[in-house]
C-alpha cells in the first residue's frame, strides 16, 4: 500500500497549527512542518545562515549570532526579489528534510505542513492536498493579535501569498476555518476518513 502523504497548506493565519495539533493529538498523525525544517536552515553556524549574513551584514543577526527574523521579515515582505533569493536559498534544504522524513518513515499516513506548498513547487511530494480557509479580514485579524502586527503588516504578509482562492483550485480537500473550532475538527475528521481513490 502506498503511503498517504497530505500536504496541509492555506494562507497565513488560517488555522494550519489548529489542525495539525489536532491531527497529532487525536489521530497520532505524525506531523512534518516546513517552518521547523527553515529555522533549521537557518540555523546558528548554517551555511545557509551564513550566505544571508553575506548579503545583508551584520544587522540581520542578533547578538547571538543567530538569524533576526523580524529584521528579515521587513525586507522580503516588502521586496518580491529578496523574497525570491531568500526562497531559492532554503526551499530546496526543506525539500531535502521532507524528502528524508518521508523515506525513514515506517507510517503510512504522514502530514507535511507546507505554507508555500505551491509556490515552493512543492506538489510533487504529497499524494493530497488539503488548503485552509477564512475571510482574509478573519486572517488580518488573527495576525495583528498573534503576531502583534499592524493591519498593513498583516496585509503585506497576506499579499506576499499565492491568492488563497488559487489555491483552493488545486485542493482535494477545503478546510473552512471561517466558524467555530468544532465544525472544523469535524471536517478534518470527515477528510481523513476520506481515502484518497487516486
Amino acid at each position: 500500500m502506498t503511503k498517504r502523504i497530505i500536504g496541509l497548506t492555506g494562507g497565513i493565519a488560517t488555522g494550519k497549527t489548529t489542525v495539525t495539533n489536532y491531527l497529532a493529538g487525536a489521530y497520532k498523525v505524525p506531523i512534518l512542518d516546513a517552518d521547523i525544517y527553515a529555522r533549521e536552515a537557518v540555523s546558528l553556524g548554517s551555511p545557509i545562515l551564513g550566505a544571508i549574513a553575506g548579503r545583508y551584514g551584520e544587522q540581520i543577526l542578533l547578538p547571538d549570532g543567530s538569524l533576526n527574523r523580524q529584521r528579515l521579515g521587513e525586507i522580503i515582505f516588502n521586496r518580491q526579489d529578496e523574497r525570491n533569493w531568500i526562497d531559492n536559498l532554503i526551499h530546496p534544504d526543506v525539500r531535502d528534510r521532507f524528502l528524508r522524513a518521508i523515506t525513514q518513515s515506517s507510517l503510512q499516513t504522514l502530514v507535511l505542513v507546507v505554507p508555500l506548498l505551491f509556490e515552493a513547487g512543492m506538489t510533487d511530494l504529497v499524494t493530497e492536498i488539503w488548503v485552509m480557509r477564512c475571510s482574509q479580514e478573519q486572517q488580518i485579524q488573527r495576525l495583528i493579535q498573534r503576531n502583534h502586527l499592524t493591519r498593513e503588516q498583516a496585509q503585506a504578509r497576506i499579499n506576499s501569498q499565492l491568492p488563497i482562492e488559487e489555491k483552493v483550485a488545486h485542493a482535494d480537500v477545503v478546510l473552512d476555518n471561517s466558524s467555530t473550532l468544532e465544525v472544523l475538527l469535524k471536517q478534518v475528521d470527515v477528510a481523513l476518513k476520506s481515502i484518497s481513490n487516486d
